[in-house]
């Protein structure tokens, strides 16, 4: 466990199921599949279904000069962000104890791209705004200029894992002092023509664009868009300041595999590694974990290796119950991070555990106890594990636990 016990005081998501905690939450325990199609060239889009964001409107969330000045992934970040601050805010803190990790993949890769191909097919100039709409860092630093916050920022690129580990980073930041406070904030907008190609031609990609994760016909992820946000803070100072507290972090996890720039390695033993760094760091048992929201992206290789490193951590018999978000909202990149550890806050909340969309057979030579398509599983929540794994290796494990224990 952090030296320090760590809260967490505010959460928001933007996701296809719409802006907010509210709808993301009801999507997932409904089973609702919210990935949809849309239309586009079909040479240019191999694939044309994807977690889609529709009817988001920017200026409901920002003033108008920052969603104008901002890429969509950095508008679903700092959506996100504002809804986790509304609940307790910041402002009775220093603002130069009040810190910013942010957590992308992919960043504007979609915004770089095309104003290439304006550029080069047609000449058209480019604006001043460009670099700021694609650089990573940029929807923290609109956020500290917004809000004034004066401490440490961050940014962190690392593939699918960037949510957990951002998390883990602002961790640290709590643990030593460094800040008061942290917006953990995340943002992916990256759906377009050369990353589909590059995902179905690399076979990552369910060309069918179902989700289907831990199911015995899956064939690849579905690609989704969307934002998450976290407040993290040391739980003496979030009970000084009367704050309300939804969950506490007990442990984090990171390692590499150290194996392949995109497959992992397939006995599942760097995963291991790390989900059993999470559990020594919170002082937990395997055995302690009430659920465990998965990477599960639904690509043959992966699930099969994700549900090997959880054999080795958790042992063959295991019942914990496994479930995973994707087959609802799609893959987050970055920010699925983030998003999947608020239904995680959430189901340490209701007591509801979400089902697995898209998985109506699953597959045994996973061996989980997956909670398939249907309804919620009601059971007593106390703590949980959510995981991501991202390509080149990269391994995160976060715990939280119900803030009543």
């Amino acid at each position: 466990m952090p030296t320090k016990p760590i809260a967490i005081t505010g959460m928001g998501a933007v996701t296809c199921a719409g802006a907010g905690v509210g709808p993301y939450w009801d999507a997932l325990i409904r089973g609702r599949c919210c990935i949809s199609s849309f239309d586009a060239d079909p040479v240019e889009y191999p694939v044309r279904r994807a977690g889609i964001i529709r009817d988001f409107n920017p200026e409901e969330h920002m003033p108008k000069h920052l969603a104008r000045d901002m890429d969509p992934f950095m508008q679903y970040a700092y959506a996100a962000a504002e809804e986790a601050m509304a609940k307790n805010g910041l402002d009775d803190l220093d603002p130069t104890r009040v810190g910013i990790v942010m957590a992308t993949a992919l960043a504007g890769i979609k915004q770089a791209g095309q104003t290439q191909a304006d550029f080069a097919v047609s000449g058209k100039k480019v604006g001043p705004k460009y670099l700021t709409k694609v650089m990573g860092n940029m929807a923290a630093a609109y956020l500290a200029i917004e809000h004034g916050f004066l401490g440490p920022s961050l940014c962190v690129g690392t593939a699918c894992a960037s949510g957990g580990d951002a998390v883990m980073l602002a961790s640290l930041l709590l643990d030593s002092g460094t800040a008061d406070a942290v917006v953990v904030m995340a943002g992916e907008a990256a759906i377009s023509g050369p990353l589909v190609q590059s995902l179905v031609r690399g076979g990552a990609l369910s060309k069918t664009g179902e989700s289907r994760p831990f199911d015995k016909n899956r064939n690849g992820f579905v690609a989704g868009e969307g934002g998450g946000a976290l407040i993290l803070e040391p739980e003496e100072k979030a009970l000084a300041r009367r704050a309300d507290i939804l969950a506490r972090l007990t442990g984090t996890g990171n390692n590499t595999d150290g194996y392949n720039p995109v497959a992992p390695r397939p006995d599942g033993s760097g995963a291991a590694r790390c989900f059993s760094m999470a559990l020594r760091q919170a002082g937990l048992n395997p055995e302690d974990i009430d659920y465990i929201n998965a990477h599960g992206t639904a690509t043959e290789m992966g699930d099969i290796a994700e549900a090997n490193a959880l054999h080795l951590v958790f042992g063959e018999e295991s019942e914990v119950p496994v479930s995973s978000v994707k087959g609802a909202v799609g893959h987050l990149m970055g920010a699925g991070g983030i998003t999947e550890l608020i239904a995680c806050i959430k189901t340490l909340e209701t007591g509801l555990l979400p089902p697995t969309v898209g998985c109506a057979e699953p597959d045994e030579a996973c061996g989980l106890n997956v909670i398939p398509e249907g309804p919620p599983l009601e059971k007593p929540v106390r703590r949980v594990m959510s995981n991501a794994l991202g390509f080149g290796g990269q391994n995160s494990s976060i715990i939280i636990e119900s803030p009543d224990l």
